[in-house]
């Protein structure tokens, strides 16, 4: 196993976790304001529907997305790149 592919694969599961954790948020900041969150489906749910819900209200109460929407889009686009290139490396 190449020294790069470990790096590689170490920060994608760390843009794992915290895209978990985004998305649990999220799914509480839109409890709180009153929308039934299906907790068994959000993995499914969060990018269809709750993720632009939570962007369309902080968009509506501060002007602007809130902080946890870029913050998953930032954490499961860098998790996707690299997973990616730490299994290109992987087999070198």
């Amino acid at each position: 196993m190449n020294p790069l592919s470990v790096i590689f694969l170490s920060i994608a599961i760390v843009s794992v976790i915290c895209g978990v954790v985004s998305a649990v948020l999220i799914a509480v900041f839109l409890q709180k304001r009153g929308i039934k969150v299906n907790w068994i489906w959000l993995r499914l749910l969060i990018l269809s529907k709750y993720l632009y819900q939570y962007r369309n209200i902080t968009l509506q109460e501060t002007g602007q997305p809130g902080p946890l929407f870029y913050s998953y889009i930032i954490a499961m686009n860098t998790a996707l790149l690299t997973g990616i290139a730490g299994f290109i490396f992987w087999s070198k």
